[in-house]
């Protein structure tokens, strides 16, 4: 976490928490939601300044309930998560976040949907942590990994990573929040607003 978001923390405890307004896509993109998008279930806008991104991607956490948020100086801008709270690519046999973190994979699923999520450790943050492959990279997925076809069982093929054989397991979109223990859509505590915009 930044130095100066501590001080702001430490000047401003008991600013309202922000809910809402922004969004990880499932391409790991930024994204600013509005009224409207918010309204209408809609993504919102990307947000291209890159300072700001690094900022955002600097001082991402989780709270203890497993709603994952940005530390916006004294203000917790909680973000809406439209699908897990960690996208990754596969580049060159190597697994990161789009965040630029080491991604070190421990198992490996497919949904109904086609999606490739893991679950392992992210450099840097505590626990296991669950991630979404990144569509462009789902054909150097399957390159690198053996599907049982249409054979019936618990595994669905063997993805290869690293000198070792990781297991692909279904699993369905739906279960995949409260497997992992996060929120996708954090919303403020009875009684308490949205907060206003970060």
């Amino acid at each position: 976490m930044d130095e100066v978001v501590r001080q702001a923390m430490a000047r401003w405890p008991n600013v309202p928490n922000c809910y809402g307004w922004l969004a990880l896509d499932r391409r790991g993109q930024w994204r600013m939601r509005n009224e409207f998008a918010q309204q209408h279930g809609l993504s919102g806008d990307p947000i291209r300044h890159e300072a700001l991104i690094a900022f955002i991607e600097r001082n991402y956490t989780r709270d203890e309930h497993g709603g994952w948020y940005f530390q916006n100086g004294p203000q917790r801008v909680f973000v809406s998560l439209m699908y897990t709270p960690w996208i990754v690519r596969l580049h060159n046999g190597v697994l990161s976040t789009t965040t630029g973190r080491a991604f070190v994979p421990a198992s490996c699923f497919a949904d109904e949907h086609g999606n490739v999520l893991l679950s392992g450790t992210v450099d840097g943050v505590d626990g296991e942590q669950a991630a979404l492959l990144h569509d462009h990279d789902l054909d150097a997925f399957s390159t690198t990994s053996d599907w049982h076809g249409e054979a019936c069982g618990a595994t669905l093929g063997v993805f290869h990573y690293d000198g070792r054989d990781i297991e692909i397991e279904p699993i369905v979109e739906a279960e995949v929040e409260k497997r992992f223990g996060f929120i996708s859509s954090p919303l403020p505590p009875a009684g308490e607003g949205l907060g206003e915009r970060a």
